[in-house]
Order: structure tokens, then sequence, then C-alpha cells
């Protein structure tokens, strides 16, 4: 496996679990992500444009290849109803060699 088909995981918010949803069905259906997990219930505090807020959020995970880590991330921005979204590329240190061929498996075209 290259650096480039390496597993990252990108980690993003929402306000409403539909929109999770959506954005999560998207990235897999365009073969971006090869799964997406999504956490209802959290809550986060914040400070946003000078005031401190506090709201309920769900989390999502998404699982897919360094290669790809840049158009997952133009994607998600793009579908995303947040004005800034939280999106951060979490790199990963090893995992089962058939896990990783998974993910490289469902996202675009092999390496």
């Amino acid at each position: 496996m290259t650096k480039d088909d390496s597993p990252v995981l990108i980690y993003t918010t929402f306000a409403r679990l539909d929109d999770a949803k959506r954005v999560g069905d998207a990235l897999v259906a365009a073969k971006l992500a090869a799964c997406v997990n999504i956490f209802p219930g959290m809550i986060s505090i914040y400070e946003w444009k000078g005031a401190r807020e506090a709201a309920d959020e769900v989390a999502m995970i998404i699982k897919t290849r360094r290669s790809l880590a840049d158009a997952v991330l133009a994607e998600t921005k793009h579908l995303h109803p947040y004005e800034l979204p939280a999106l951060l590329v979490l790199p990963t240190e090893g995992g089962s060699d058939e896990y990783c061929g998974w993910i490289v498996g469902q996202t675009g075209s092999g390496s």
C-alpha cells in the first residue's frame, strides 16, 4: 500500500442529523469515502463571532485515503450548511491490512 493509499479520518460536525446523513451518503456514493460514522447527541461549547455558544451537534468521521483528502474536504465544504464547518484531517497509524485495503477498494481507483 502506498502512502497515498493510507487511511485518513476526516472529522466534521453538523447541527442536524439529516444534514450529516445527506452529506455522508453523497460522499460514499461518489466513492470519496468508504464509510462515514455519524454520532448524534454531542454538545459543543465554543465562541463564534464574539459570543459564547452551546449547541447540540452531530459529529461525523469520514473514512477515506490520503490521496482523496483534499477532494473530500472540498466536497464536504460545498455540501455543508455551516458558514465555517469544522474540517480536520486526522492521519492514522497502521491498522489491519484487510480493512485498509477495503478502504482503498471502496474509494476512487486504486494506485
